[in-house]
């Protein structure tokens, strides 16, 4: 199983503002202090900003706050929202899926992959994210607390 390149980019990025939620950052300083691509992180903001799970302000004081709570934004939402459909395999979703003979019982181990998958993903919030991260964040002065977060879920 492989998380996107976005998917990952959207979910530090999302953390990234909720942990500094009293101000708009710039796609710049996210990508700065995430370590992310900046070109890249403009166009994961793109499909964030379409999806309603940011918004964005322009001008000096401008930049990008969630859309809504973060407490409400789950990893799920965020992984659809940037890379569409959630699980497939050959980009077939998994109910759509049918091998013959002795391979006939394959479709039910990848749904049973993506149904774990997604319970996991949609209980997980950008809110939890960056609570995790707060801790880790005191510890080195704020930096890698996207990381650090996502390590701590799979803990």
């Amino acid at each position: 199983m492989q998380i996107s390149a976005r998917a990952d980019y959207a979910v530090r990025a999302l953390v990234e503002l909720a942990a500094d939620s009293a101000r708009p950052l710039t796609c710049e300083g996210i990508a700065s202090a995430q370590d992310i691509p900046f070109r890249f992180l403009k166009s994961v903001f793109r499909d964030l900003r379409s999806a309603g799970l940011v918004r964005s302000q322009r001008g000096c004081e401008g930049g990008y706050w969630l859309g809504r709570d973060a407490a409400t934004i789950t990893v799920a939402e965020v992984m659809t929202a940037v890379d569409g459909e959630f699980f497939t395999v050959r980009g077939v979703r998994p109910e759509a899926l049918g091998y013959p003979g002795a391979a006939s019982g394959l479709p039910d181990l990848w749904r049973g992959v993506e149904s774990a998958a997604q319970a996991l993903l949609a209980r997980t919030t950008i809110g939890d994210l960056a609570e995790r991260g707060a801790g880790a964040g005191a510890e080195d002065g704020g930096a890698g607390r996207a990381r650090d977060a996502s390590a701590a879920v799979t803990a």
